[in-house]
């Protein structure tokens, strides 16, 4: 199949180079941070504060090398699209473009229904039914997602400061939580007995996964590409600050809510929340658990942002390429976005989120959405190591395909909160196969096309 290719140069014509050094590590730090995988291994007990540390060494830090290597060698905006259609041909390219887009949208409402559902719990008894009503956290989420994604549809120039202020928030909300810490701690020692010797529990395999997805996204960079200013200078020194900030600040954390609370009582979705009880408990302050849930608003609607904008940028590379309608590969001609890309992942995204809600519960539906996250964030990451193996990078890439074969193993194994496992099991292949499956479909149109 003969396709006409954008050349790397021209691909990222139309777009502003908007992000310095300092924009671009906020972006990261926004952008790589999940603060719902921080109750999660608070949960798990205070081995995962070692667990942390570990995957930043084998996913955080083989990104941090890979990463900018690619950049370097295929720029322009798409990242992990560019990087796979360059190496091994457009319909791997295509391919590897949209298991990672259709993941990310999964990941969207998942996200948005964490954080409406932990906002809620920080703001005390009379707002916390409201995280088991459906319809609230349904139309709370629609309205992150759509809120987030539109400050960045005006442009890049208005849209980091949501990233910068989302970065600002988290950073505050960890703080605050650490000096929590250090006070209880101080005064009545630890609620846990701090052994961090990591518990090995197949049980919890999911969880393991989910710790070194929280590490990810380093890769966005790479998609902003176009972008960003003096790429060759910045790119690198920014990737390992913000990977460096985000494992510290996801290891502190954890070890804040363990010593602040038994692993017991802190909830996977609420456990911000029981953190911010026990932290106004601490300063005698009943405000700071309210103050803590409008840091994790703030932080949302960055992380949303953030993650929306980069990824945006593959469909707007394969428009440009003929691979999707012509639209995607245009930019707004006021705004210098690609709009058409935006509002598409907001639709998609929105759609996902009604969907999965028939059938199951609120929890169940939540886990399916991050299997299937799993599943269309990890199977691109196979291509990403791969080229990156070809750029000279052998070492980051063989432990980046080793963990991230791990990953996809446990990532789709079902938690002991799920009743029904094979009602589970056909969904999740169901989806993965509708996402491989959808994507040569398209793929094979755009290159009639």
């Amino acid at each position: 199949m003969s396709l006409a290719i954008v050349p790397d140069s021209e691909a990222g014509r139309g777009l502003r180079r908007e992000l310095g050094i300092r924009d671009l590590a906020l972006f990261g730090i926004v952008g790589i941070t999940g603060p719902r995988w921080i109750p999660a291994a608070a949960h798990a007990g205070p081995g995962s504060v070692a667990i942390w540390l570990l995957a930043g060494l084998v996913v955080g830090a083989p990104l941090a090398v890979v990463v900018p290597a690619l950049m370097a060698k295929y720029p322009g905006p798409g990242g992990l699209y560019r990087w796979t259609r360059n190496d091994f041909g457009p319909a791997h390219g295509f391919i590897a473009f949209w298991l990672y887009w259709v993941g990310m949208a999964f990941w969207f409402p998942s996200a948005a229904i964490f954080y409406v559902t932990s906002s809620a719990y920080t703001f005390g008894p009379a707002y916390a039914h409201l995280a088991d009503s459906r319809t609230f956290l349904l139309c709370c989420s629609l309205a992150c997602i759509w809120i987030a994604l539109g400050s960045n549809l005006i442009g890049l120039k208005t849209g980091k400061w949501t990233e910068n202020a989302g970065a600002i928030a988290v950073g505050v909300l960890g703080a605050i939580l650490v000096a929590a810490a250090a006070l209880h701690g101080g005064r009545q020692g630890s609620a846990t007995e701090l052994n961090f010797v990591p518990k090995m529990d197949w049980r919890a395999v999911t969880f393991w996964a989910a710790i070194a997805y929280g590490i990810t996204g380093a890769e966005y960079f790479g998609m902003m590409s176009a972008e960003i200013r003096s790429p060759e200078r910045t790119v690198r020194p920014a990737i390992w600050l913000a990977t460096a900030s985000v494992v510290v600040l996801y290891a502190a954390t954890t070890l804040a809510l363990v010593v602040l609370l038994r692993p017991d009582q802190i909830s996977e979705i609420g456990g911000i929340a029981n953190g911010g009880e026990a932290a106004a408990q601490v300063f005698a302050a009943p405000w700071v658990s309210a103050g803590m849930g409008f840091l994790l608003l703030v932080n949302a609607f960055g992380c949303l942002g953030s993650v929306g904008t980069a990824i945006s940028r593959m469909p707007f590379a394969a428009g440009a390429d003929h691979l999707l309608p012509e639209a995607f590969g245009r930019v707004h001609p006021r705004w210098r976005t690609p709009h058409v890309a935006l509002i598409t992942l907001g639709l998609v995204s929105s759609g996902l989120l009604l969907l999965t809600q028939l059938g199951d519960p609120m929890q169940v539906a939540y886990e399916e959405l991050v299997s299937l996250m799993f599943v269309g964030g990890f199977l691109p990451y196979l291509y990403m190591f791969a080229s990156a193996w070809k750029a000279g990078r052998q070492l980051a890439s063989s432990i980046g395909f080793g963990v991230t074969l791990f990953c996809l193993l446990c990532g789709v194994i079902p938690s002991a909160e799920v009743r029904n496992v094979w009602l589970f099991g056909a969904k999740l292949a169901a989806g993965t196969a509708a996402m491989i499956g959808s994507g040569w479909l398209l793929y094979a149109r755009g290159g009639a096309r």
